[in-house]
This record gives C-alpha cells, structure tokens and sequence, in this order.
C-alpha cells in the first residue's frame, strides 16, 4: 500500500508513466499521488483481521515543512494495520527527498521514527527503502545508521535516475525513474555492499530487475533474504509471481537444500566487488 503521505495530493501531471518495451523497463515520475493517510486508514481498517502481508509505505507531502513529521505520522497511524513499514525516502519523483539519506538528516529520521514505532499500538518491523544511484562512502553511513537506530531492515533498492544504454532511446530521455530488467545489475550490486555492511542478522529485501525465479535466486545469493518485484508484472502479467515461486521450488528440490535460505549470501563476494 502506498507510498501514502499524510494530505492528498494529486502527484505530477499526466504522461507520467512510460514503458520502455525494448528493454522490459518502466520510467515513472509519480510523484506520491495518493489520497492521503484519512482515505488510506478507512481502506486498511476495513479489511483488518484478513489474512496476507500487508506492507505500508508512508511518505512526506512535496509542500511539507515538516518531512520528518510526515514519516511520524505515517507511523503511528498505520503501525497498527502493517505487517510491515516502509519508510520511502528514495524516491526520485519529490524534490529534495533523497537529500534524507544523507546521515544527518537520516539519524534524526531514524530516531523519530523508531521513537514513534515505540510508542504505537503495534510495533511492525520498519524498513529504509534506499536508492540505488549512491555511492559507497553513503552506504557505510547509511547502514551505521541503520545499525544505531536498530532498524529492522531496508530494502534494495528503489528505481535509478541513471540511464544504462538503453534500446528505447526516445522514452529514455523522460525524467522519472526507471525500473525494470535495466535496473537488475546496479541494484543487486547496491543490496550485495548493503549485505557486507550490514552483516548477517538485519533483513533485506531484494527489488530491482527481478522478472524470473533465476533473477529472483541471483538476489537470495547477493544477500537478499525477501524479494520484490513490481515491472516484471506490467510486462508479463498478474501470475509472475506464482510462476517464480514455483520455479524457485523446483530449484531447491533439483539442489537437494532443506530451504531457500541456503543459498543466501553464496554469490555475496562476487557482487560486492563489483563496482558501482
């Protein structure tokens, strides 16, 4: 659900979607349109006590004046309906969010947060979603902060500014993010570092060009304990999922492992040493 921030907003104008058929890749620039944390809450009550995972996503509004404030209020209004939060700072679509993940402004981010979390009726686990276009020194703060804070996880990674070469040469110069099979490299590269700076224990979860259980398995091995996947579906339909996860059965019965956590982190060295 979401990303959801706490008023409405209707988000940037129209063409604001395009797909990059050539390359199996999306570029958006949204911008959090979403009807606002009244609307949203009214949805999620509705459907409590049904089962499934229920991940939110909460956001700052483009005109706040309080961005951390934001996030504290996305927390404490639906950590009592999550299976888990995702604070969305990387989204290249609202101005000057990304500036959150420099490690000042992210320590106090982090600290409310959390601080919020404490307080709330529910304590679900929170995830950082991170971007991929960062650099290494970022990392290393990022996941100090990360480690400080003692938040659950983060997730790896939301979609690139950059422009790998790409077929769709037209689409390519829309201003957005881009999604989908260009961003597999890049952001496996970013979650395997993430994984090395993080250590074993914290959870991570893997998005970023996965559109078969091959790719979905090349996350499990650069660090990934979960996996998401959101493009993959526009260009090959509702039922991508299942057929990946049958796929990753059929590899764990194939390889003879007792689970897919087996293969986590087996290709670590490899895709952290590459460069970004």
């Amino acid at each position: 659900v979401g990303t959801i921030t706490p008023l409405p907003q209707a988000g940037n104008p129209k063409p604001r979607i395009f797909r990059l058929t050539a390359d199996d890749a999306v570029i958006n620039r949204l911008g959090f349109n979403n009807e606002g944390h009244a609307a949203a809450e009214k949805r999620l009550a509705a459907r409590k006590g049904r089962s499934g995972i229920v991940g939110v996503n909460i956001g700052a509004n483009k005109d706040s004046s309080d961005r951390i404030g934001d996030y504290e209020r996305g927390v404490a209004r639906f950590a009592q309906y999550a299976s888990y939060l995702t604070v969305n700072i990387s989204s290249p679509n609202t101005p000057g969010l990304r500036n959150m993940q420099a490690r000042e402004q992210l320590g106090e981010l982090l600290s409310r947060v959390m601080a919020a979390r404490a307080a709330a009726t529910a304590q679900p686990p929170v995830f950082l979603k991170i971007a991929p276009d960062l650099v290494e020194a970022e990392l290393e703060d990022i996941a100090a902060e990360v480690t400080e804070k003692q938040v659950d996880g983060v997730i790896v990674s939301n979609t690139t500014i950059s422009r790998p070469p790409l077929r769709s040469s037209d689409t390519a110069r829309e201003t957005g993010g881009l999604s989908g099979k260009p961003l597999f490299e890049r952001s496996t590269i970013v979650l395997a570092k993430m994984r090395k700076l993080l250590g074993p224990e914290r959870a991570i979860i893997g998005v970023g060009g996965v559109d078969s259980a091959d790719t979905a398995l090349d996350k499990v091995r650069a660090g990934a304990d979960l996996v998401q996947l959101y493009t993959g579906m526009i260009y090959a339909g509702p039922s991508l999922p299942g057929r990946i996860l049958s796929g990753m059965v059929r590899f764990v019965e194939k390889e003879r492992l007792k689970s897919i956590c087996e293969l986590r982190d087996s290709r670590l060295d490899f895709w952290a040493s590459r460069q970004l």
